[in-house]
């Protein structure tokens, strides 16, 4: 027997999909070419954290037996500080696609070779008050010189947070939340590949089907991400 589903109920499939393909859009290209925002409705840099709380935040995008031992990195000033190493080759960073977006990940040692340096350079960048279009040329030089790169093997990202804003509309600066999800590196694979429509609600499907950048998103319902310590708990990661 067949149910139908709700305007209300396809609005919301809508808007998760948009979300999680705009996500692995910022994530497979260079940051900086989706950040030519209107000025008018977005931030040039983010709003800084309370450190404790962007530590405790990072580390939501991670399973409980990755986290204590993940690196973690906040953002100051300059942009982005190291405040713990890894033991186990995992990053955790509350990334920014957009000023006004907030993308906690927790990416495996592929992702920190390979994401991490842009994301790194970008918010320095945007610190130093270049524009979109500067940031956006100075990605794509580095990407053709090959100073950085897409990842070259499988790997996944955690983004287990239930506090991630991404972007929906790049040009009209509009961000919204997205459920908790993990993303698997999958060069030139493809929805046919996995059997998939495509359909957000399946158990998975590609974004990016068929580039270097595509990402296998598998959506991770009710996941609460690592253990949402509170920042109390939490002070002793700084160290």
């Amino acid at each position: 027997m067949k149910t139908r589903t709700s305007g209300s109920t396809r609005r919301g499939m809508l808007l998760i999909r948009t979300c999680l393909l705009s996500l692995a859009a910022q994530i497979a290209m260079p940051p900086a070419s989706a950040a030519q925002a209107n000025p008018a409705t977005t931030r040039q840099t983010p709003q800084l954290m309370d450190r404790q709380k962007e530590i405790a935040l990072a580390l939501s995008a991670c399973p409980a037996s990755i986290a204590d031992k993940a690196a973690v990195y906040v953002l100051e000033g300059s942009g982005y500080v190291k405040v713990r190493a890894s033991q186990n080759g995992f990053t955790a960073i509350v990334q920014h696609a957009l000023p006004i977006s907030q993308d906690p990940q927790c990416m495996d040692a592929e992702g920190t070779r390979t994401f991490l340096p842009r994301y790194l350079k970008v918010a320095e960048l945007r610190a130093q008050g270049k524009t979109p279009e500067e940031i956006k040329r100075f990605v794509a030089d580095a990407f053709a010189k090959g100073i950085f790169q897409p990842p070259t093997r499988p790997g996944i990202d955690y983004m287990l947070s239930t506090e991630n804003i991404t972007v929906v509309d790049a040009e009209k600066g509009i961000v919204a939340p997205y459920p908790a999800h993990v993303m698997f590196y999958g060069p030139f694979m493809t929805n046919a590949d996995l059997g998939s429509d495509g359909n957000p609600r399946g158990p998975a499907f590609v974004a990016g089907e068929g580039t270097p950048h595509a990402l296998i998103i598998v959506p991770v319902a009710g996941h609460s991400g690592a253990d949402h310590a509170s920042p109390e708990t939490r002070k002793g990661d700084s160290q």
